[in-house]
């Protein structure tokens, strides 16, 4: 039987610093994101105002044009547009609103170049498939049915219990895995297993995927020196509450709809609760 580690808030607190004089936007961390596409932009945005609503210093979007320009739109603080190599990435988050079906060479070669830097990378949505070829640390972040779709493709035996399932994986592709839901796992690849509440059920709704990955992007730029899994956990926590804050059921009750733009704007108030 796996042992599993609850993550709390005073475990999260950790990795939450308010900035001091010494600090600038490099030291509050680059993330670096290429997600959206002609077809989904909005997971571009959405990633975007997470990363930065989440505390990074500066981020930059690399991806599809028609989503460059809507993220430039939302966020016109974005630097948007390819690396000329002045700009390190302490952090990448690449796949939310990518199609694999409709990946071209040039994106493939893109891609592969990413997972195969030093930085640490989310791997989310349409990215999951090239993930167990990289050279980079790598997080992958799929839902269930991404994860059944995954274990498949890694030919791995089939596995009844999802911690056990998610070790497998994380050491399978030599990543962190984030297995998505009510109860949020992160197996990483030496075997620990970190498990963390979700917020709330009113988080079940389109785009707050995207909103994570650019979250965790912008907590592990910041802390270079912590464990991923951990980083990883942090951030996780961090989405559940902003949801919390969001939908209103932070004190109890039974809370309202969110959409995915709510729990990143909440995001703010929830590092305020972790630094206070």
């Amino acid at each position: 039987m796996v042992e599993v580690r609850e993550w709390s808030q005073a475990d999260a607190a950790r990795l939450f610093r308010a900035p001091s004089s010494h600090d600038d936007k490099y030291t509050r961390g680059v993330v670096a994101m290429r997600t959206g596409s002609a077809a989904y932009p909005g997971a571009a945005v959405l990633g975007v105002e997470a990363a930065w609503r989440a505390g990074a210093g500066f981020v930059r979007y690399v991806g599809a044009e028609r989503a460059g320009d809507a993220v430039l739109a939302r966020r016109p603080e974005t630097v948007v547009g390819a690396d000329v190599g002045r700009t390190r990435a302490d952090a990448w988050v690449i796949g939310s609103g990518t199609d694999p079906a409709d990946r071209s060479d040039d994106e493939r070669r893109a891609l592969r170049e990413v997972l195969s830097g030093a930085a640490p990378v989310v791997v989310d949505a349409g990215a999951i498939d090239l993930a167990s070829d990289a050279s980079a640390p790598v997080i992958i972040t799929p839902h269930e049915r991404e994860f059944a779709r995954l274990h498949e493709h890694l030919q791995l035996e089939p596995r009844d219990e999802r911690v056990d399932a998610a070790r497998q994986v994380a050491q399978q592709i030599n990543g962190t895995v984030l297995l998505k839901g009510a109860r949020t796992l992160i197996a990483a690849p030496d075997g620990t297993v970190i498990a963390v509440d979700a917020g709330t059920g009113w988080l079940s709704t389109a785009g707050t995927g995207d909103v994570l990955a650019g979250a965790i992007g912008a907590v592990l730029a910041a802390n270079p020196e912590a464990p991923i899994a951990e980083a990883t956990a942090a951030g996780v926590w961090l989405h559940g509450h902003a949801a919390r804050i969001a939908a209103g059921v932070q004190h109890g009750g039974h809370g309202h709809p969110i959409v995915a733009m709510d729990v990143a704007v909440a995001l703010p108030a929830a590092i305020a609760d972790l630094l206070s």
